[in-house]
């Protein structure tokens, strides 16, 4: 499938590759399309930030990453009744991903922890769901992320 991205420009996805979220992003509920798009090798390398970028609408695309990266024990709690549509789900196969947000000050670089995007990677089913765990939607993450950088020697 080939598609425009207001950020990437023109991009080809398989279709094998697209991700359906049913109920869409929470606050964008038709947008349910969507391909994860990431730099492979910086990927590998720094585990850095990718984007779900929306299939419906070039001019959307969420900054993502997997959360263990900057809270190693992220563990939430979800919704059997939320999950239940991605089909079974096991550790090899299930992607949990949170948003990103880098405002201005880069210092105040943070991921929404409560409500993160879980996929089945198998079928390529979504969804973005408000977890009940104390988790904060602002968890900054500047300092931890410099510190892994640090301790990379980078």
């Amino acid at each position: 499938m080939k598609a425009d991205s207001r950020i990437f420009g023109k991009i080809e996805i398989e279709d094998d590759k697209i991700i359906t979220l049913e109920k869409g992003m929470i606050g964008f509920p038709d947008l349910n399309h969507f391909a994860l798009i990431y730099d492979e090798e910086k990927e590998k390398k720094y585990n850095s930030i990718m984007w779900l970028q929306s299939m419906d609408d070039p001019d959307i695309a969420f900054p993502v990453m997997m959360p263990h990266i900057v809270k190693e024990d992220y563990n939430p709690n979800v919704s059997e009744e939320m999950i239940a549509p991605l089909g079974k789900l096991t550790p090899e196969n299930t992607y949990i991903l949170v948003t990103v947000t880098v405002p201005k000050n880069i210092e105040d670089f943070s991921v929404n922890l409560k409500a993160p995007v879980v996929i089945n990677m198998d079928n390529r089913k979504g969804v973005q769901m408000i977890v009940e765990d104390d988790y904060p939607v602002k968890y900054k993450v500047y300092d931890v992320l410099k510190a892994k950088k640090e301790k990379a020697g980078e």
